[in-house]
């Protein structure tokens, strides 16, 4: 399984704090966010962050593994 985690606003907007996803050999962060992207559309207007295993992930090829856990955020500001 991969552990997904929404924040903020995109969380406010899947109307869920964490979901889980089934995990296949050869699953990548692209696949992930394809198959999130068609099930929360309006949340995927936000985002702007993400990270596997804590570090920002830009390469959408990054091959996913068991248990790995992918974070989505939207921009955020503060002081």
């Amino acid at each position: 399984m991969i552990r997904v985690l929404f924040f903020g606003p995109v969380a406010d907007r899947v109307a869920a704090r964490e979901i889980q996803l089934d995990f296949s050999p050869g699953y990548c962060l692209q696949d992930a966010v394809e198959q999130l992207s068609k099930r929360y559309p309006e949340a995927f207007e936000l985002i702007s962050y993400i990270a596997v295993n804590n570090v920002q992930a830009r390469d959408m090829r990054l091959a996913l593994n068991d248990n790995d856990e992918i974070a989505l955020m939207a921009k955020f500001s503060g002081g």
